[in-house]
């Protein structure tokens, strides 16, 4: 019953995050979206809430064909079903109405919570313990840590080596640093959940946790932990800005190679990392400079990753479009209502008292939009997101456009180990950074310094013209799919009350299946 509860609560939570994006986008004739749209509003769900990167749904590179939600490999692997209900639908050309797309993201986020459930069995096994019986809370805090430990590890975890691990750990409590603050991380979540099931412990006894009740703790860890470990970004965010003296969100290359050895943070990623992931600004041969929003949605500052999903810095740009697609609530706009909404959102960089004062080019560019489009500017595409860029430069990514979306794939970059750049390409850099004569310095800075803008239009969101091939008739393929996704989710909740219900049958004697006192 509490895991049928939990569930309801994150439908309605899940429903508040999507809903204003889904007013926004674009829809068919019965007000449903299109695939396209639907994987937009479940890539951007899973990248504003949890900072997720699902493999098969990462950044689409702003190329007009797009991957759709049936490609996700998890769904592919773990459940079948819904991937044909999900073709089934593509070709009735029917869409997806807001509930659909609900009880999908909370399929997909069960599926990948029951993946976290397989390492805290891993992390029981690494401390020699069973998951059949209970632990006192000293067991429950190392099972814990070894959890967050292997989540981050990702595929490079060792799964069998207890030993090992239990050296790993050691290491790290000496060392402390970032391992302390995992350890606060961890004792946290505990505490909460004591809070929250006080009134089922005995307060004159030590409480014991059975795996449930553990499962249900590394359940809200996995759905906090892109949030928590987003204050790294954060921080990494800063001493970039450090190093943007002209505010423009870019960071000169030599300058980003140039940090000694005792700052928080040396960045070593390679020139040709930087350029394919369109991070690096070479408008200037001479003087090229890293794009600071690009560079902290690149795949190198993904923290952990699994066979299905990578844990990535969380976009800022995100929650912008998020403000603006509530206000607005169509999928384009006039230019003078954009302006205007525009230059009352807030920023980490911009906190204005009064409305934002916008450049004069910057309100020509967005006219230009409108007009290009008849009138209104596409929200979604291209040159909205780089106009977006110009105003918020160091929130908002530039939008370079991809040949193959993969290169925005943290596995493409973590199974090859490419992007770190050797010493001597970095030495290279700021020597000839510092080689530029003064009179291309003086020349350069004689000039208005004009805007990085390009000209090339994509709506990605747009779908190619295509006819009915009439599969499913009336509301059959809304349901189809609607049913498919219900039963995936309760397939997963169900799963784990069997698994419950198990463990309670063996356990019987030994207590409840949440914290109890012996």
């Amino acid at each position: 019953m509490e895991a049928l509860i939990r569930g309801g609560g994150r439908l309605s939570g899940i429903e508040a995050a999507l809903s204003q994006t889904f007013k926004a986008l674009p829809k068919n004739s019965r007000g449903r979206l299109s695939p396209r749209g639907v994987r937009y509003l479940v890539h951007g769900y899973f990248a504003k809430e949890h900072g997720w990167l699902i493999r098969g749904l990462e950044p689409h590179g702003m190329q007009a064909n797009t991957s759709e939600v049936h490609e996700a490999s998890i769904l592919q692997d773990r459940a079948p079903a819904l991937v044909e209900a999900l073709l089934e639908a593509r070709h009735a050309d029917r869409g997806l109405a807001l509930e659909d797309v609900v009880a999908m993201v909370a399929a997909l986020e069960r599926l990948i919570f029951d993946e976290s459930i397989q390492l805290l069995e891993a992390a029981y096994s690494l401390n020699y313990l069973t998951t059949e019986g209970p632990m006192d809370e000293g067991e429950l805090h190392e099972v814990l840590r070894s959890y967050l430990l292997v989540f981050e590890m990702g595929m490079r975890s060792n799964l069998s080596d207890a030993r090992k691990h239990q050296a790993i750990k050691r290491k790290l409590e000496r060392a402390g640093g970032s391992y302390l603050t995992l350890v606060e991380f961890e004792e946290d979540a505990v505490r909460n959940f004591g809070f929250a099931h006080s009134h089922r412990m005995n307060p004159f006894a030590d409480p014991q946790y059975t795996f449930q009740a553990a499962s249900h703790i590394v359940e809200d860890l996995a759905q906090a932990y892109g949030k928590w470990q987003n204050a790294e970004c954060r921080q990494m965010k800063e001493e970039l800005i450090k190093l943007d003296v002209d505010g423009d969100g870019r960071v000169p290359l030599s300058s980003f190679y140039a940090q000694p050895e005792t700052s928080s943070y040396q960045f070593t990623e390679s020139r040709e990392y930087l350029q394919t992931i369109g991070a690096l600004d070479e408008t200037v041969s001479s003087t090229p400079r890293v794009r600071i929003a690009n560079y902290m949605l690149g795949p190198s500052n993904c923290i952990a990753s699994s066979s299905y999903y990578s844990v990535c810095c969380l976009s800022e740009c995100e929650a912008i479009m998020n403000e603006l697609e509530g206000a607005v609530q169509a999928p384009t706009a006039p230019a003078a209502r954009l302006l205007g909404i525009v230059a009352n959102l807030t920023s980490s960089s911009y906190a204005p008292e009064a409305p934002r004062q916008l450049p004069e080019d910057l309100r020509d560019k967005m006219h230009a939009i409108a007009e290009r489009h008849g009138g209104e500017a596409p929200l979604h595409g291209r040159l909205f997101a780089q106009w977006l860029h110009s105003a918020f430069p160091q929130e908002c990514p530039y939008p370079h456009v991809h040949e193959n979306a993969a290169v925005l794939s943290p596995g493409k970059w973590l199974n090859s180990g490419s992007f770190t750049a050797p010493k001597e390409e970095r030495v290279r850099a700021m020597e000839q950074a510092g080689s530029a004569t003064e009179e291309a310095h003086q020349a350069a800075e004689a000039q208005p310094q004009a805007l990085e803008w390009s000209e090339d239009e994509v709506l990605p969101l747009e779908e190619p013209a295509q006819r009915s091939r009439g599969a499913l008739g009336g509301n059959a393929a809304r349901l189809a799919v609607q049913l498919a996704v219900l039963l995936a989710l309760l397939r997963a909740a169900f799963s784990g009350l069997r698994a419950a219900a198990s463990a309670s049958g063996r356990n019987a004697g030994k207590g409840s299946l949440l914290p109890v006192s012996m």
